[in-house]
């Protein structure tokens, strides 16, 4: 991904930031919460969240009677498309959350239905326990080659066991989901099917111990919490946008004061709905196009810019040195097309979109004066250079090229298809009409050379640098090595951390608001690490970076804790308080921020970015090393 996000506030006299906080808070913010209900009052609604997704045009057929609506009109065309947009993105988010939530149900009521203790299969199947355990010995040996059943003693100091034990453990994982499938097409042979249990249940191995059902009932019972928290998600509200006014609150406030809570359930939805701390600025506001903006200078040469359907107001650029260039550009391309004559693309625009949104500010007052406007924009890395440029110009003619050719294959065209194809040759010739871009050689990293990072709780990154061809690690960075004399910010942020956990217990204990801000020394240390990361690369010439994907990383962090918890003691209990202790006293990082910083600077630098899956065993130095081999080979498979 090469686009990136940045950021600048905008500056306007009185007037025209109170006009623009009325059409957002006042106009645009119900209308979004109006469509948001709106559309979950549709007859299709479940069968959409069945589904994972809605049809988009739903939202733009709901938004045309309310564009009459006395409480929504008045607003600017633009507005109206992004009310649309909003309303589809929270929705395309929220649906994609519950699909994933029921296929996680459904996995795991199945994995209910399997799990049995040895004497309920015993009695299902009909025959003894070493019978099932012979039959379960027969299944694994249909399905697993011989090398991988025996495993033979390696010799004293043989340096590669570890590996062996990945290895043998990712092929565990696949003949786990072999059998999960053998269980789900066997429906007659009842044998068949508690061996299969019988095995799923031990880890694909056969068991010769007595089985605990101490053991057994709690892992049956935190199964089961699983399901009920799930159950619970999927029984979640539905989005219902933004209360600038509070009414909502001091409904249930007075509800709370006058009534008797029937069940418990009804008292924690009060008080959930009490605690939360609501939103105090409007939706922002999404122009998706960048000729929706228009830049220029004032008489004090500073850089302004106004908005289409907002056109009688102009807002200054205050923005940071850093990103200083980026606005410059902004208003250069857009100084170069009328000056050519609209020889020039605005597709070939360094900015592509950009965002108006209010950001809250400190102190008592009118909303408009004391909260300040920010402007997000999102810029294509590439466009800031003619190499860049050339790529993208490339790209984009491939595309209008393929779509001229579909539209003649058609045959006999009418009058909008010639039209249409008039167009495109026309933004085809505009196209190849380059803007002056500075000069800078792209990237040019070996393909086989990796950067992995491998994410962990003690230690948040750890970095290997792997040559795929031959599975060998160049060099290692620890995450004390990648920040270097900064190394001290991070006992720094788990001291912040630790101070705020308590303080939000105690806020919890005591049934008061728990919003405890942050500041942004986790970001920052982000940034360092991303940036050295990003260094790292370009001084190994790697042809890519390959992250891990976030989806594991709940079960990343709670084996790392356990297989703490048991070098600690065999006691179970000693294990929990000290995997409780262990969660408070060690960091917990932002790994979502983290990945984020690092695809921002990864795009500057023009360095693809790849996913794959991270161990769940192994150092942190082995689990990059792994991430690193795992990209490479599923490259070549693909």
């Amino acid at each position: 991904m090469s686009q990136i996000t940045i950021q600048c506030r905008l500056v306007a006299n009185e007037s025209t930031r109170q006009q623009l906080w009325k059409l957002m808070a006042e106009k645009n913010t119900p209308l979004i919460n109006e469509l948001l209900l709106k559309v979950a009052q549709q007859p299709e609604f479940e069968s959409w969240r069945q589904k994972g997704k809605h049809p988009a045009k739903i939202v733009k057929e709901l938004c045309e009677p309310l564009k009459t609506d006395p409480r929504f009109i008045g607003q600017p065309g633009r507005f109206y498309t992004s009310a649309i947009a909003t309303v589809n993105y929270i929705y395309k988010s929220w649906f994609a959350l519950m699909k994933r939530s029921q296929s996680q149900l459904e996995g795991k009521m199945r994995w209910l239905e399997m799990l049995k203790s040895d004497a309920e299969l015993v009695e299902a199947s009909g025959v003894t326990l070493e019978n099932l355990r012979t039959k379960a010995a027969e299944i694994m040996a249909q399905l697993a080659p011989h090398s991988d059943r025996v495993e033979a003693k390696p010799p004293k100091g043989n340096k590669r066991k570890k590996t062996k034990k990945s290895k043998k453990s990712d092929s565990d994982g696949s003949i786990s989901k072999t059998l999960f499938e053998v269980y789900r097409d066997t429906t007659e042979d009842l044998l068949t099917r508690c061996a299969i249990s019988y095995l799923l249940k031990n880890g694909c191995k056969i068991n010769h111990k007595n089985e605990d059902a101490k053991k057994f009932a709690k892992r049956r019972r935190q199964l089961e919490i699983q399901i009920e928290r799930l159950r619970e998600q999927l029984e979640a509200r539905i989005p219902k946008g933004r209360d600038l006014t509070d009414a909502k609150w001091l409904e249930t406030l007075l509800l709370a004061t006058d009534n008797v809570p029937e069940s418990e359930e009804e008292a924690k939805s009060w008080q959930d709905s009490l605690l939360k701390k609501s939103s105090k600025v409007p939706f922002p506001v999404a122009y998706e196009t960048n000729e929706d903006i228009t830049w220029f200078k004032n008489e004090r040469g500073r850089i302004c810019l106004k908005f289409n359907g907002l056109s009688e107001h102009s807002f200054q650029v205050y923005c940071d040195s850093r990103h200083l260039h980026w606005f410059q550009r902004f208003l250069e391309d857009q100084q170069i097309k009328p000056n050519s004559k609209s020889q020039h693309s605005s597709s070939l625009f360094t900015l592509r979109s950009g965002r108006v949104a209010w950001q809250e500010g400190d102190g008592k007052g009118e909303e408009w004066k004391v909260n300040r406007l920010i402007l997000y924009c999102c810029v294509d890395t590439r466009l800031w250079t003619a190499e860049g440029t050339n790529l993208v110009r490339e790209e984009k003619a491939e595309e209008i090229a393929k779509t001229i050719t579909q539209t003649k294959a058609k045959g006999e065209l009418n009058e909008q298809q010639l039209a249409h194809i008039k167009r495109k040759n026309s933004s085809l010739a505009r196209i190849n009409n380059p803007f002056p871009r500075p000069s800078k050689p792209l990237y040019q990293g070996q393909s086989h050379i990796l950067v992995a990072v491998s994410l962990g709780l003690e230690k948040p990154a750890t970095v290997a640098v792997v040559d795929g061809s031959t599975s060998k690690v160049i060099t290692y960075r620890s995450i004390k090595q990648l920040l270097g004399d900064n190394y001290k910010l991070l006992n720094q942020q788990r001291q912040q951390k630790h101070s705020l956990s308590h303080q939000r217990q105690i806020a919890q204990t005591m049934s008061a608001p728990n919003q405890t801000g942050e500041s942004e020394l986790g970001q920052h240390v982000d940034r360092l690490l991303a940036k050295e990361i990003v260094a790292i690369a370009i001084t190994y010439k790697a042809g890519s970076i390959v992250l891990p994907k976030l989806g594991d990383m709940r079960e990343q962090i709670q084996s790392e804790i356990q297989a703490k918890a048991e070098q600690k003691s065999d006691l179970i209990e000693v294990q929990k308080q000290y995997a409780k202790e262990y969660r408070v006293s060690t960091h917990q990082w932002s790994y979502g921020r983290l990945i984020a910083n690092i695809e921002s600077q990864s795009a500057k630098a023009g360095i693809v970015i790849e996913e794959s899956k991270q161990p769940i065993r192994g150092s942190p130095q082995e689990k990059a090393k792994e991430l690193a081999i795992a990209a490479y080979y599923s490259r070549q498979k693909t």
